[in-house]
């Protein structure tokens, strides 16, 4: 079978936990299993009547000529035009807790009705996971969303490939918001031009932070990028599901010597940090070269750097630390990174006079070392119509 997904690996990992038989039920598990298929109708909302949309995918250890999809009634028409690599399907679902009991059916008739079965726990609505427990009484379930996060650690060619044209299309936005934005303009206009730009040029908008100084305030909002202040942009995008996270900055005039200064230290620190990124690096060898350069920069005090993760969302693995904003196991702490592993490397600083600076970059771990995506504009952009 052609599996957009390695599953021997998947094997492996569901050996690792015990695991029957997984069910994928988060929306980027669904997508990243049925190699992109999402379906169109509820692309953006879930609701519909006195429930939501609940599609799952049941993957079988080591069966994957056994896997089976649950969805939506309407999902025959694009399975028309987009056919399923999935043996099994059953398009009937309204209801969550109907989505349930239909899983169980299937977990029967596998023979597993007293296996254990992985689910994404976050990710499953409550009369969905009641349905499985009282239809599979004797069945014991475990958490899948460490498990599937493992699975999708290292990225394939085409995913790379969708992360770099979405990481460069947000850049290639964000400088042309920069340039093209008149003194006045509030950070709502300047939020509304990234989204508009990013739909323009293919990409599934996210959200948009925006900064103008002095203030440390990244929300949308009246306030307005004035002569001799900064901008700070830190987008968010996805190309048919991967996403493009970045953070780039721009001044309307001249920088000052301190701006220079504070983008000049949290450069240091960025370089430091990419530096060292190869395969068979850990997450801990990586925060200590940015910390060890953070420590070297007048305004360590005001910094603050962060590694993680990126693919379909943000913070996935590999996770390199428990100690930061979202938290989380650090699996990748002592671990290795291995080639085809993406990363985010960001590092902020709120200083009283100038604001807030901040660059995030996109790291993939190649066969010899790494290379950025989306790699412009990462000095003062001049800003102004």
């Amino acid at each position: 079978m052609n599996l957009p997904f390695d599953d021997n690996k998947l094997s492996a990992l569901m050996d690792d936990q015990g695991a029957d038989v997984v069910l994928a039920t988060s929306k980027e598990n669904v997508r990243y299993l049925l190699g992109g298929y999402q379906f169109f109708f509820f692309a953006h909302k879930d609701a519909i009547g006195v429930s939501r949309y609940q599609p799952i995918v049941g993957l079988p250890k080591g069966a994957p000529d056994k896997a089976f999809y649950i969805g939506n009634i309407m999902e025959g028409w694009q399975q028309e035009v987009e056919p399923l690599w999935v043996p099994e399907k059953r398009n009937n679902q309204w209801h969550t807790d109907q989505a349930g009991k239909d899983a169980a059916d299937f977990i029967r008739r596998l023979g597993h009705e007293k296996g254990t079965v992985a689910v994404e726990k976050c990710f499953l609505p409550a009369d969905s996971y009641e349905a499985l427990q009282e239809e599979l009484p004797d069945a014991k379930f475990i958490d899948a969303v460490y498990l599937l996060e493992e699975l999708r650690a290292v990225k394939q060619p085409h995913e790379l490939t969708l992360l770099k044209e979405a990481s460069e299309v947000i850049v290639e936005c964000m400088l042309d918001v920069m340039k093209s934005t008149a003194p006045g303009t509030t950070m709502y206009e300047v939020a509304d031009e990234m989204k508009k730009l990013e739909t323009q040029r293919g990409l599934d908008f996210e959200y948009c932070l925006t900064c103008t100084g002095p203030s440390y305030n990244r929300a949308p909002s009246n306030a307005t990028w004035d002569e001799g202040n900064i901008l700070s942009l830190d987008s968010g995008g996805n190309k048919q599901g991967y996403l493009g996270d970045l953070c780039r900055m721009a001044v309307l005039g001249e920088p000052t010597p301190l701006m220079e200064d504070l983008l000049g230290e949290i450069q240091a620190v960025q370089t430091a940090a990419r530096a060292v990124v190869r395969p068979g690096v850990t997450g801990q060898e990586i925060y200590e070269a940015a910390l060890k350069e953070q420590a070297k920069c007048e305004h360590d005090d005001q910094m603050v750097f962060l590694a993680h993760g990126m693919g379909i969302i943000q913070h996935e693995a590999p996770h390199l630390t428990s100690s930061g904003v979202v938290p989380y196991p650090a699996t990748y702490e002592t671990r290795g990174l291995e080639p085809g592993m993406v990363v985010s490397i960001e590092t902020d600083m709120k200083n009283p006079e100038v604001g807030f600076v901040k660059l995030e970059d996109t790291v993939v771990v190649t066969e010899d070392g790494s290379v950025g995506y989306g790699d412009e504009g990462r000095g003062w952009n001049r800003g102004g119509a």
